[in-house]
């Protein structure tokens, strides 16, 4: 069974900078595409960023490209979000997922986190 725990969310003013934190058990970590997606109040959810297996490679969405950043640490089995430059309309509930494919399609992804809540006040 995979788990994935995310953490580092909150409420931080516009111009400010949050990490968020995927922890993953039960598959080898390393095998697997894992990405951070994002769903706002009445919207769908969208991808954010992705990165390989071996974290030699990442894609963002346009809307958070020079301002987030992803990675990894396959020794310690946990993908991280780094957000600066934080604005209003980033503000949702943040999930990170684990899939084999290296798509922006959630549909791709097999396993999902429970999210964690980014509030960015203006």
């Amino acid at each position: 069974q995979v788990q994935l725990v995310e953490s580092g969310g909150g409420l931080v003013q516009a111009g400010g900078s949050l990490r968020l934190s995927c922890a993953a058990s039960g598959r080898t970590f390393s095998n697997f595409i894992m990405a951070w997606f994002r769903q706002a109040p009445e919207k769908e959810r969208e991808s954010v960023a992705r990165i390989s297996g071996s974290g030699d490679s990442t894609r963002y969405a346009d809307s958070v490209k020079g301002r987030f950043t992803i990675s990894r640490d396959n020794a310690k089995n946990t993908v991280y979000l780094q957000m600066n430059s934080l604005k209003p309309e980033d503000t949702g509930v943040y999930y990170c997922a684990s899939g084999r494919f290296y798509y922006s399609d959630p549909a791709r992804y097999d396993y999902w986190g429970q999210g964690t809540q980014v509030t960015v006040s203006s």
